[in-house]
This record gives structure tokens, sequence and C-alpha cells, in this order.
């Protein structure tokens, strides 16, 4: 079943319209960031840094067409806003800028520093004796980075339980790495994992609300198990659609496939 029609349509959209963007990574991860502003995160829309707020972290920055499809939907971003995505006048690139785009926690792209960035940001929370979360997405790429391991490897001796890392686990690295156990890495680092099927957002609610947060506590890591380009035939998988931006007749039969 395809959740979320609706978003990956205005992904395609603006990824069609400006000629840039990675809409497999975006389709793969669009139910995991709709549901945890949805079921899960406490914000504000109007007031993005409400000093009371959890904090989301998109580390595979590339993505962040499913981030802005969701930041519309949930209140901080116009149409307007989606409209210019990726032109001179508008205030939305390729990659997440946290200067610019109201909710984004973290400038990110390059991969393996939003991440680092999420310890960061739990551990102060921990030293100010805050209690809010920090959600962080990684792809399952990468966590190929040595920076994602010395910081799960710092989060579980600092005993960061306000943390919590999103695996999106849609393959990508296979190609390169054919083996490879993530559930098993992060609980050899210390951290409680759990594996869900990224694309089922019953599942996704449940196990994200039944997670314990505090500020001393182990950290958590969810593998969701994603398919790149989840929801149309033709763009799932890996491949030449990777950053392809479709032509005219490829963008109808999108809308199509998902309508």
């Amino acid at each position: 079943m395809v959740y979320n029609k609706d978003l990956r349509i205005k992904i395609a959209e603006m990824v069609h319209r400006s000629h840039e963007g990675h809409i497999p990574s975006s389709f793969s991860i669009v139910d995991i960031i709709e549901v945890l502003y949805r079921e899960v995160l406490r914000y504000r829309p109007q007031e993005p840094k409400w000093e009371d707020r959890d904090f989301f972290i998109l580390s595979k920055g590339h993505g962040c067409g499913a981030f802005y499809a969701v930041l519309h939907k949930f209140g901080f971003l116009t149409d307007e806003d989606i409209a210019k995505y990726s032109t001179a006048e508008g205030r939305l690139g390729g990659h997440p800028d946290t200067t610019k785009v109201p909710g984004a926690e973290a400038s990110t792209g390059s991969l393996g520093h939003g991440f680092p960035t999420a310890l960061g940001v739990a551990l102060g929370l921990r030293i100010k004796r805050k209690d809010n979360r920090v959600f962080a997405l990684l792809g399952d790429g990468e966590c190929h980075e040595g920076t994602v391991w010395e910081s799960a490897h710092v989060a579980a001796n600092r005993r960061l339980g306000n943390l919590c890392a999103i695996v999106d686990w849609n393959g990508s690295a296979a190609q390169l790495m054919p083996t490879d156990d993530l559930p098993s890495k992060w609980r050899a680092f210390g951290w409680d994992a759990f594996e869900v099927d990224g694309h089922d957002v019953v599942a996704l609610s449940k196990l994200l609300k039944s997670l314990s947060f505090s500020a001393d506590g182990t950290p958590k890591a969810i593998i969701a198990h994603t398919v790149k380009g989840k929801g149309v035939s033709f763009v799932e998988g890996h491949g030449k659609w990777h950053h392809r931006i479709p032509t005219d007749e490829e963008m109808t039969a999108i809308v199509e496939e998902l309508s």
C-alpha cells in the first residue's frame, strides 16, 4: 500500500518544475517524516524556534524534497515557497539551509555531518536539563561515514536517552557493501535498535510513540526498511532515477500512477 500520495506528487512536481532534486531518495523517507510531524514531534509552525520544541535533523539532506513537502503540509512553508523551490528567488535549495528554511535545524547535505550535529544538540539539551527530544534521519549509505559511528559511540557513552536515529535502509549502500547488518551494528555500539517497515505509517506511529525518552538513558535507533522511489513503479529501485528530472510525459505518468 502507498500512503502520502499527495506528498509524493508534490515532490515530483517540485523537481520537475525546478530541474533539481532526488525523487527516489525523497519518496523513500516521506512517510517517516510525515508520521513524525503528524504523530510525534512537538513544534509550533509559526514559532519555529520555540524553546520546548523537539528537534528533527535531516542528515541525508539530498532527500529534502520530502522534508519541504511535509513542512508545507504542517504550516512551516507557504505555497509560494514550494513554487519557488530551487530558484534564485526562493529560499528552498537542493539541501536544507538552517539560515533560510523555518523548521530546518541544521544545514545538511554532506553525508555524515547532520548526525553529529544531532548528537551535539542532544548533549546540549541534557546539559541544560531540558526534556526536548532529538530525531535524526540518516541514509544507509551515509552509515558508512566514520563520523556516524564516532557519534554513535559518544551518544551511547554519554547515555543520551533523548536521541533517536532513524536509518532509511533503502538498499543504496548494498550496491557497494552487499552484506551489512545495520541493526546489529547499532546494538553493538550500545544503542537500542528496532526494525520497522518505513512505509507503513501505522507501524511507524506505533513504534515511535512507544519509545521512552530520558535525559540519562540508552539512545534509540530505528532501522526503517524502505524502497527507493516507493510509490511509482518505474522510479523504484536504483539506477538512472537517482537524480533524473522527469520529462513532461514521465511527470504525467507519475501523477497518473499516484492518483
